[in-house]
């Protein structure tokens, strides 16, 4: 295991100098002394935001021809204005530090993230804002550091996201250098809340449009729907942005509807209600689209309302797959799709029986989660061990032993033939193995299908299985719509641009802000490497890449131990690679593809 991480080491070294190979570089924790110093005299320093004017664009709504322009916002985002807030102190020596290396440091109010690279110094909020990963055990490389628990990328120059999850920056700190010692200046407030949300534009005249009209659509308010906006607003757009959804709460992080069953609603908002006043961004909860005439840009709504765009975002997610056995209608049966769902199953499964259809992300997570609440938990699974397709058969029969040994029984190779109520309520579950199961609730977690069933008449290019074609501007065969997300196939870079769907949160997030600056004309390619995670009994699985396909798996460490890697080859090269307990390595191998490198078998071997 030792020599392979050397051997991932010595590439992103390589990468962080453009050269090939070089010697490895290892990342330590180190804790450091300071001294506070009152702060000295501020000086009179603006900074303004990096969006500059650009000509105004033109659309026509309702036959009227109409402008926004990509403001330059005169706004000050200096931190230091109130000098009370204001914290100075020293935090080590300039030979302390390496080129190459970070640091938690502690400024007596709050910690930051002390980076040398190139010779320069760069201090950042030291938590990802995502779920508060520590990123000095992140990686850094080429001006960016990555978060080791779920990938989210940070400019060290600017504190930005760069990549994701996760809707919010780093704040940046001021670091300066006096007799050899180095010195963070920053603010109090920004060291407590280690985030910082991008200067937004707001809506020009909201109250003088046309109801029935905007410049933005969104329909769909996941994640990808909430970074489109979110973006559009960051680039200075100024104009009317309208986002619908058939959910009837705000947008809210959807992972932790499998992963954290009991969270209700106002728990896991992405952004409270505010946000959207403050920033102008229209969202109409319990709405659905029935029909979009993409020749005269109007969304046609289920009730018959219908809305004029000039921009369209498709967004739709996926419907969960229902199961299409006998008795499939009978009560207590369900698939996770709002947090009621969520929540409903936690009140019923409580010292109950409970059976989950399907063995890959949403079924295990629930499987997990239901464990220390039900009575019994039982998996049944098609496939010969869990997560088959996607981790293969070695690692899936390590997740498979640590579900095992927390008594939750598994019925594979095969399915569901038949429900059976009682008074109309679940009552078993036979398999078509002949064997019957108690049951109190069941949860399905077999797959999903694109929700994408309104397009069919639009004219908008959609392949044989429901998906909408995109190219890497996440841009449909028509000029003005944009699609993102769960239902859409686009070209990966990673895999010489084949047409992949990837229906992860990373991934939709990243859609969102390509086809935001798309829709603004930037002419912006995506780039990123797809990243994944999943947790189950206190051990975390990540995964970057893309495996699909894939005709070998290396494994490096004890997979009894849960302590490994598992990097999946295809004709001699690393697509993908999986761990536990074993970060950040998977932050490291998506580094180093993402810089375009190649990784081969013999490297991890």
């Amino acid at each position: 295991m030792g020599a392979m991480l050397e051997e991932v080491n010595r590439m992103l070294l390589l990468l962080c100098r453009g050269m090939w190979p070089r010697r490895s570089l290892v990342l330590q924790t180190v804790e450091v002394k300071i001294e506070v110093v009152l702060p000295e005299k501020e000086r009179n320093k603006e900074e303004i935001s990096p969006n500059g004017k650009a000509s105004p664009l033109t659309y026509k709504v309702n036959g009227t021809v109409c402008h926004y322009h990509l403001e330059e916002h005169p706004i000050s985002i200096n931190p230091y204005q109130n000098l009370k807030d204001v914290v100075e102190a020293s935090v080590c020596h300039v030979k302390d530090l390496e080129n190459g290396q970070m640091r938690e440091v502690d400024l007596g109010c709050g910690k930051a993230l002390l980076i040398k690279e190139n010779g320069e110094y760069y201090a950042m909020g030291h938590k990802c804002p995502h779920y508060g990963a520590p990123l000095v055990k992140g990686v850094l490389s080429k001006g960016r550091v990555r978060c080791p628990w779920h990938g989210a990328c940070f400019n060290i120059g600017t504190g930005d996201i760069e990549d994701f999850p996760g809707l919010d920056s780093l704040p940046k700190f001021q670091v300066k250098i006096e007799k050899e010692k180095v010195y963070i200046r920053a603010s109090k407030q920004a060291l407590q809340t280690q985030r910082r949300t991008k200067v937004m534009a707001k809506c020009i005249s909201l109250s003088n449009y046309n109801i029935s009209s905007t410049n933005i659509l969104i329909i769909g308010a996941g994640a990808a729907g909430l970074v489109c906006a979110e973006t559009l607003r960051q680039e200075g757009f100024s104009d009317r942005i309208v986002m619908c959804t058939m959910d009837r709460h705000l947008p809210y992080d959807r992972p932790k509807l499998s992963k954290s069953m009991d969270s209700h609603s106002d728990q896991i908002t992405l952004r409270p209600k505010e946000f959207f006043r403050t920033f102008d961004i229209e969202v109409l909860t319990e709405t659905q689209v029935a029909a979009v005439d993409i020749k005269n840009k109007i969304a046609v709504f289920k009730d018959g309302f219908k809305m004029e765009y000039n921009k369209l975002l498709i967004a739709t997610g996926s419907t969960p797959k229902t199961l299409s056995c006998k008795g499939k209608e009978v009560e207590n049966v369900f698939n996770i799709r709002t947090p009621e769902d969520a929540n409903r199953v936690v009140k019923l499964a409580t010292s109950k029986n409970v059976i989950v259809v399907g063995a890959s992300f949403l079924g295990m997570e629930v499987a997990a989660y239901l464990t220390g609440k039900a009575h019994s938990v039982s998996v049944v699974e098609l496939e010969e061990v869990p997560f088959m397709k996607i981790f293969g058969e070695k690692v899936g029969r390590a997740i498979m032993k640590i579900f095992e040994n927390n008594r939750v029984k598994f019925y594979m190779q095969t399915e569901v033939s038949e429900l059976r109520e009682q008074e109309g309520k679940l009552k078993e579950v036979v398999l078509k193995s002949g064997k019957v199961l108690r049951a109190d609730v069941c949860v399905v977690g077999i797959g999903a299908v694109p929700a994408t069933g309104f397009l069919k008449q639009s004219g908008i290019n959609i392949d044989s299985k429901g998906f909408i074609v995109v190219n890497k501007m996440m841009q449909t065969n028509i000029q003005s719509v944009f699609a993102a997300g769960d239902a859409v196939t686009f070209p990966l870079s990673l895999r010489n641009n084949k047409k992949v769907n990837i229906p992860h949160w990373q991934m939709a997030h990243m859609h969102g802000r390509i086809a935001a600056l798309n829709m603004l004309a930037h002419g912006t390619e995506i780039s990123t490497i797809p990243y994944l995670w999943t947790a189950m009994f206190g051990n975390s699985i990540r995964y970057a890449g893309h495996g699909e396909g894939y005709d070998d798996v290396i494994i490096q460490g004890d997979l009894d131990d849960l302590k490994f890697a598992a990097f999946f080859t295809r004709n001699d090269e690393v697509v993908a690679v999986a761990s536990m307990n074993y970060d950040p390595i998977v932050s490291k191998v998506a580094e180093v593809m993402a810089s375009g490198k190649t990784i081969r078998k013999r490297d991890v071997e």
